[in-house]
């Protein structure tokens, strides 16, 4: 049997096709915390796995913050991955790969594939599986149910290979493949209005949302036809101006809380500064950083949730770019950053 009593391999979920960014990421963050190691990236595989040099996996992420990471989803702490799992008894092998990964026992569980079309088929397996295993592992007294307690991944590649790992809670996704179930609402304009819901949950804590998103708070939406994003403020009750030249849903206009202005979104300004600015614009990355730049600089929003279309290639330079556009905008204003955060998002298709 493979000794996995330690954690070799820091695994990273990501989109499919984000591979060479999700492992650019995490050698830059590796080298910026003092660690050594390598990244193994299979196109279009959805995963990324980082082994750091002469470190446990579990320490070398509880050096790093995961919320800092752009690209990954999720990353799980892993020993060596189980190849040829018998067709007979799975469940024994991934325990004791467990079992060698606990300093007690585990607060919850989550058997997991990469986010690809041919993983999808793995979910007829993994669902009665995971009911299997939670058993076993209950019995076993390795499963309990605490939400402050490291959680058991049970990563698989196929229904014969898989990695078991490890995640700690605060600092790793709560979501199960780092992936927000959200329901599409039925009056939603578009589905756009997923993307800003996911933001809101990733960015911003509860406290956070009761203190920002609440009536009596206003908003601007450049780009908005027509209208999810605008859909979801106003679900929070702000009062919002719609910047298109487009068409807004007339559902929503029929709320009493959007005026509609047809205008050029990097044209217009507000007669007075509001709360928010939010921008969906399909546009120049930069082109859209530094319209932000300028309404936070400006004084023209307090706050500003903005989507980057990346290009193709050199995704990560990109962004990067826009990052340092908009520090040196703000810090030419004399204005402080109390938070600059970036995010690939499940639901930004």
């Amino acid at each position: 049997m493979t000794d996995t009593t330690s954690a070799t391999t820091l695994l990273l979920c990501c989109r499919a096709g984000f591979e060479g960014e999700c492992a650019a990421e995490i050698q830059t963050r590796a080298a910026e915390a003092g660690f050594a190691g390598f990244a193994k990236a299979k196109p279009d595989s959805g995963y990324v796995a980082f082994q750091p040099y002469g470190t446990d996996a579990r320490a070398f992420a509880a050096a790093l913050d995961f919320s800092a990471l752009i690209f990954a989803r999720q990353w799980i702490a892993c020993g060596e991955l189980l190849r040829e799992l018998p067709v007979d008894d799975r469940v024994t092998p991934l325990l004791e790969a467990a079992r060698g990964l606990a300093d007690g026992p585990f607060g919850a569980l989550r058997v997991e594939t990469p986010d690809t079309n041919e993983a999808k088929a793995l979910s007829a397996f993994c669902r009665p599986f995971e009911k299997a295993f939670a058993a076993a592992a209950r019995k076993a007294g390795l499963l309990l149910d605490d939400a402050r307690a490291p959680r058991l991944h049970l990563f698989f590649l196929s229904s014969a290979a898989g990695w078991a790992g490890v995640s700690q809670p605060g600092n790793s996704s709560d979501w199960p493949m780092g992936i927000p179930r959200l329901k599409m609402p039925h009056d939603a304009p578009s589905r756009s209005v997923l993307k800003l819901a996911e933001a809101f949950e990733f960015f911003m804590d509860r406290e956070e949302q009761a203190e920002w998103l609440r009536e009596g708070l206003t908003a601007v939406d450049l780009g908005a036809c027509p209208g999810g994003w605008t859909w979801q403020l106003v679900q929070h009750g702000l009062q919002v101006t719609a910047i298109d030249n487009g068409a807004m849903d007339s559902r929503l206009m029929a709320t009493g809380q959007v005026e509609h202005v047809q205008a050029d979104g990097f044209v217009w300004r507000p007669s007075r500064p509001v709360h928010w600015l939010v921008c969906d614009m399909v546009e120049q990355p930069a082109r859209v950083a530094a319209l932000v730049a300028d309404w936070l600089a400006d004084g023209d929003a307090q706050r500003a949730m903005f989507n980057l279309k990346l290009p193709m290639k050199k995704r990560l330079d990109e962004l990067e770019y826009c990052q340092h556009l908009i520090e040196s905008r703000l810090q030419e204003a004399g204005k402080k950053i109390r938070r600059l955060a970036f995010r690939q998002l499940y639901h930004d298709r």
